[in-house]
């Protein structure tokens, strides 16, 4: 954004497809101050960039007239009720005292990382459009239903009223024909008379060639050639037509706003010595929340009392309880299982992990693929096309051909109804907007069309190996058992690893406490450095470090030796324990691979795809671990050279991606045709990728590239249903077989396909 800009976005009512946003883009573009206005059909908004001090107070006042309401996205009113005390809920209760024992062994989600985007955009306090908003209108389901219900949908008492006066009209016509035209004109004109305002509201703005004027031209055209009865169906059918794309559209829409509603409107904080009932959207940073059994959790936050199984399914797409306990992280909008949990807030409602979903993918609907905008280019050149068309076929026949005037002005309007571009622009934003919403209900986030696309063109997959196809922790792989039994040996190492945080030491606690040992204290611990720890631990001397440092200890054999090569040689650290001067046992350790990484890399080259790693790891670690998963390794590389080598094989003409969960990795995502993080990962890298996978799964980066494929297969299918449709009538309205009624029916059938078809894509796959 230049200097001295700054962004204001709305929601937009009464838009149904593309040929709408190209009208308001228009309008917005025109008004003193503003550089740029982008609309977004599918998310049913308007992002404007403009100066600071420009006046956007007129703008819904100039497109009230064409139809459109708006409101700021930003502007919903706080909501303030009086709270109400919780039950069973008291100062310093102790909430988790009834909980029994659960096995952790679930996933830890705890170190679950997302993009910090700041969606909200810029704060306008006093800003003069702040008011500006469009009353009556429920945004959150858009053009197709009112606040007060489907009853207060204006399209919908449109067509009512327009549907029975076409019927009324042709009741009394049966009854008194003499007068049946006239009845028939003001049938036309009750549905005709808002869509030529909204014709001349348009053309005003400098947009002559809208569907309202050419519907307009059509209908009049038709009554001066004595076609009233036609003339009113058609206007009756067309808005049939657009009050079916007002629900397409909102469905399309919904698929990602579903998300929003996991979230429960209220929550029980601590409040003096008490729990009480606030809104969610009230929930601060620090707050503590009670979470019975069975509730959603209404933020994102730490368990800091209780322990028990949390359905994560809506989120990360987990089937299985997750259990979790106290330090460990839940999400907004899952459910908790059967005890309660205390559990302080880390983020506030804007800001947790549903919200930065459905902001991410709204934002990602408001950038358009490449296909989606060289439809919008062709249709500025079509839609004046087929005006010149209509008036050739409607003059050209009887100036030259002698051809009767009646029949070929006919004929000339019905090529306008079917020139009609809506099924047009609507095929590609219809697609994408419903394989995004697709996506994200998988875990899967793409930063814009432009990138949905891509992904389908992929050839070769570049991915990071710490945090990316390994699990990014060392576990132990190994206990080697010289002359203590193996959990002895576990329990003395464990015992002088108490307290640490590095991640070797976390690996052997892990294992210690997943086998239930007793982990002694040890006394006068001390770490020396670059070679292990020592200590006392129950009056014995116990040493535990590298191979290197334990062999100035004490002797090794050859056997020994062989074997701790052969360990070194399978990417692993290995420590020694001597206990009293004498070798007791090892202990080798690993950052193991994802549980899914061998299928997830098979199901990418079953795809005929090209698979390598690029690592900074050493090239043992990395070879054992790429034998392992069967893929290509460089490794020793630092920042600098996964850039190098993503942007080398661009130029020998691949398309890459570029999959990785820390810092290093972002360059090489930003140079990659596409970045993708893993949901693991640093906000640097969530930030500097294109897309996100949001369950940490290999796997979902094919899920990922045949969500693509299937969504451009759609954009084809959709581009075949409504050049197809319009081909068929057209020489068929040329033959004399068909009329204004086929016609009007062709474009409305064909939107209503096409929108179908998109939503197709929205069909749960197996996440």
């Amino acid at each position: 954004m230049t200097a001295g800009q700054v962004q204001t976005r709305y929601r937009v009512s009464g838009m149904d497809c593309a040929s709408c946003a190209a009208k308001i883009e228009a309008v917005a573009s025109r008004l003193d101050g503003v550089a740029a206005a982008s609309v977004s059909v599918a998310a049913a908004t308007l992002v404007v960039r403009h100066v600071s001090d420009a006046d956007l107070s007129a703008l819904p006042a100039r497109l009230k007239p064409m139809g459109y309401g708006l409101a700021l996205a930003n502007a919903e009113p706080a909501r303030v009720p009086a709270p109400v005390s919780a039950h069973d809920a008291c100062c310093g209760h102790d909430h988790a005292s009834d909980l029994g024992s659960h096995d952790s062994g679930g996933h830890d989600h705890a170190d679950h990382s997302h993009a910090d985007h700041d969606h909200a955009g810029h704060d306008h306090s006093g800003h003069p459009d702040r008011t500006a908003t469009a009353a009556g209108h429920d945004h959150a389901r858009g053009a197709e239903m009112g606040a007060g219900g489907l009853w207060s949908n204006g399209k919908l008492r449109l067509t009512l009223a327009s549907g029975g006066a076409f019927a009324a009209a042709f009741l009394a016509g049966l009854v008194l024909p003499q007068i049946q035209t006239p009845l028939f004109i003001a049938a036309m004109l009750v549905g005709l008379v808002p869509i030529a305002r909204r014709a001349f509201a348009a053309a005003a703005v400098g947009m002559p060639f809208t569907i309202e004027t050419l519907m307009t031209i059509a209908a009049v055209g038709a009554v001066i050639i004595g076609a009233a009865e036609e003339a009113a169906a058609v206007v009756f059918l067309f808005l049939v037509g657009e009050l079916l794309e007002g629900f397409a559209a909102g469905r399309a829409r919904d698929g990602i706003k579903a998300l929003a509603a996991l979230v429960p409107k209220t929550a029980l904080v601590a409040r003096s010595c008490d729990f009480v009932e606030v809104p969610a959207a009230q929930l601060a940073v620090g707050d503590t929340m009670l979470v019975r059994p069975g509730d959603r959790i209404a933020a994102d936050g730490e368990i800091v009392a209780g322990e028990g199984g949390i359905d994560e399914s809506m989120v990360t797409g987990e089937s299985a309880p997750v259990t979790k306990g106290v330090g460990t992280n839940v999400f907004a909008g899952t459910v908790n299982g059967d005890a309660a949990l205390t559990v302080r807030v880390t983020a506030t409602a804007e800001d947790n992990t549903i919200a930065r979903v459905v902001k991410l993918v709204e934002e990602a609907q408001e950038a358009r693929a490449p296909t989606e905008r060289l439809i919008d280019r062709f249709s500025r050149v079509y839609t004046p096309a087929v005006v010149v068309i209509g008036g050739l076929v409607a003059t050209v026949p009887p100036l030259l051909l002698g051809g009767d005037w009646g029949e070929w002005v006919y004929k000339g309007l019905a090529i306008l109804l079917i020139g009609c571009p809506c099924a047009l622009v609507i095929s590609t934003p219809a697609a994408i907007a419903s394989g995004l919403s697709a996506g994200a209900r998988r875990g899967l986030l793409l930063k814009g069309g432009a990138v949905l696309e891509t992904a389908g063109k992929v050839t070769v997959v570049c991915l990071d190996k710490t945090g990316t196809l390994t699990e990014g922790r060392p576990k132990v792989t190994d206990v080697i058992c010289l002359v203590l039994p193996e959990p002895e040996v576990l329990r003395l190492a464990a015992a002088l690893e108490g307290g640490s945080s590095h991640p070797l030491a976390k690996a052997i606690l892990e294992r210690a406490a997943a086998e239930g040992l007793a982990i002694p204290a040890a006394s006068d611990g001390r770490a020396l450095g670059g070679k292990g720890v020592a200590g006392l631990v129950e009056g014995r001397d116990v040493f535990l470090g590298s191979v290197a440092a334990g062999a100035a200890r004490v002797a090794l054999d050859r056997d020994l030796e062989a074997r701790l090569a052969a360990l070194n040689d399978e990417g692993k650290t290995v420590s020694l324990l001597i206990v009293d001067d004498a070798l007791a046992g090892a202990i080798a350790m690993r950052d193991e691979p994802r549980a899914d990484a061998a299928a997830g890399l098979a199901a990418l080259k079953a795809r005929g795809l090209r698979t390598m790693m690029l690592t900074g790891d050493n090239a043992r670690t990395a070879a054992a671990i790429g034998r392992a998963l069967g893929i290509e390794v460089r490794a020793g590389l630092l920042p600098e050279d996964k850039q190098r080598i993503v942007s080398e094989l661009k130029r020998q003409g691949e398309i890459v991606a570029k999959v990785g969960d820390g810092i290093n990795d972002a360059p090489a995502l930003a140079a990659a045709d596409i970045g993708i993080a893993m949901g693991g990962g640093t906000d640097v890298a969530l930030e500097t990728a294109d897309a996100a996978v949001l369950h940490g799964r290999v796997r979902d980066i094919a899920g990922m590239i045949d969500l693509s494929r299937r969504t451009m297969r759609n954009i084809r299918q959709n581009i075949g249903i409504s050049l197809g449709l319009k081909a068929v009538f057209l020489v068929t309205t040329v033959a004399g077989i068909t009329g204004l009624w086929p016609a009007i029916l062709a474009d409305t059938g064909a939107t209503v396909l096409v929108t179908a078809n998109a939503l197709r894509l929205l069909q749960r796959t197996e996440g």
